[in-house]
């Protein structure tokens, strides 16, 4: 499926920072991310994720990749 038609893979990550109380601003701020790049992300509308950022994410939230992203079959 190309790239602009949308994706399965589902970002959870508004989820995972209202369970630990968490603003998306701190997020960026503990990552060394940015607002925007976090935002996109947030969103889904990221094409790609770096694993060190990935990894970065889950080290403050304290969670699995699986815990932040799923995929929805159609």
């Amino acid at each position: 499926m190309p790239a602009e038609e949308g994706t399965n893979i589902m970002v959870k990550l508004d989820d995972l920072l209202h369970d630990r109380r968490m603003t998306l601003t701190e997020l960026a701020e503990r990552v060394g991310l940015t607002l925007a790049n976090l935002s996109i992300l947030k969103t889904g509308k990221a094409k790609a994720i770096r694993f060190s950022t990935l990894e970065a994410i889950c080290r403050e939230l304290e969670c699995q990749p699986g815990d932040l992203l799923s995929f929805e079959p159609q």
